[in-house]
């Protein structure tokens, strides 16, 4: 099963050849991060104008590389969503065209749910379910339960604010850049505890609630508060903005852990999942991995970490085939457009 797959969700355009929801026989991404740290974030219009510039070199790529011809694909899968709605449209208007002009079949994947699906490719070890799913990136940072393939369970995420721009917005606070995630881990790895010049304890919010909800708001009120102090005793340096990156890194990633720890321990997985940008962070994989020792721990590699198309063109071979797909490639009365709405 080949299939091509399309991610257009936020600010990347990808797009990637997978075989058998595994193997990677190609993978194209055209990031417009640059622009986006002029503005210190992004623009949802600049991010689809952009991609609407790169969709179609970038699946050009994809099949140059993966040395196929449209003919040679099985079927494709677009990213319908949760994104910016400009993002999308450029993706899934781009792959109905291309699947109703090569007449290949066409599937709608969750951005989210298409995340886990990471740790299937180029992995000679799989995932065995059930599965506990940390999902923690820009927009999101939820824990799910999933008994199978397309059979997942929700059990808690952020009330408020996802890690990911938690990260980006101290990162804004301390003036070191976007994104914010890798600049802050930057900053923690760089402080010497030998040049600590003020205390400081940052909330771990809701990390001893008895649920497995999130929130991030209130770490984010206090970080400000910090740096106003800092600014007004005119010690806001380098040297204390690498020791305030350390304690944002060390508060989001405790609570984050301690949560998996705490689902982990209730539901008794076969596997643990890590999936989502934010899953880059070494000192969360470092500590995932240790503090869930009991547990197969499965973390994609760094690639694999932030947006791209494998891991959509995966989602699709493992729920779409071989039933969903053999009755899409047999009913010729289903139209494109139906599937998209689905």
């Amino acid at each position: 099963m080949i299939i091509l797959g399309i991610e257009t969700s936020c600010d990347e355009t990808a797009a990637a050849i997978v075989q058998n929801g595994e193997k990677i026989l190609s993978s194209v991404v055209a990031s417009s991060v640059k622009l986006h740290q002029k503005t210190g974030g992004i623009i949802p219009e600049v991010a689809a104008r952009e991609q609407s510039r790169f969709i179609i070199p970038v699946i050009k790529e994809a099949l140059d590389k993966a040395k196929l011809k449209p003919k040679d694909l099985d079927g494709m899968a677009v990213t319908s969503g949760p994104g910016l709605i400009g993002s999308l449209l450029v993706g899934v208007e781009t792959a109905k065209t291309l699947a109703y002009a090569w007449q290949k079949p066409l599937v709608p994947i969750n951005h989210l749910q298409a995340h886990l699906y990471a740790n299937w490719l180029e992995n000679s070890v799989k995932p065995q379910f059930p599965v506990l799913g940390l999902l923690v990136s820009g927009g999101h940072t939820d824990l799910i339960l999933m008994t199978g393939h397309g059979q997942i369970k929700w059990l808690g995420g952020t009330r408020d604010d996802a890690a990911g721009e938690c990260f980006d917005k101290c990162a804004r606070l301390l003036e070191l850049g976007y994104p914010g995630g890798p600049a802050i881990s930057q900053a923690a790895k760089n402080f010497d505890p030998r040049k600590k010049t003020f205390e400081i304890k940052l909330p771990r919010p809701m990390i001893r609630d008895d649920n497995f909800d999130f929130s991030f708001s209130g770490l984010k009120t206090a970080v400000l508060s910090e740096v106003k102090k800092l600014k007004e005793n005119q010690q806001f340096n380098q040297e204390t903005v690498n020791q305030i990156s350390l304690e944002i890194e060390q508060a989001v990633v405790e609570v984050l852990v301690t949560k998996s720890k705490k689902a982990a321990e209730k539901y008794q997985p076969a596997s643990v999942l890590l999936a989502g940008g934010v899953t880059a962070n070494p000192r969360l994989r470092d500590q995932m991995t240790a503090r869930l020792k009991e547990f197969p721990v499965f973390i994609p590699p760094f690639a694999l970490c932030t947006d791209n198309a494998t891991f959509v063109a995966a989602c699709a071979n493992f729920n779409f085939f071989p039933m969903s797909w053999a009755k899409i490639k047999a009913d010729s009365s289903l139209e494109i457009e139906e599937m998209i709405k689905s």
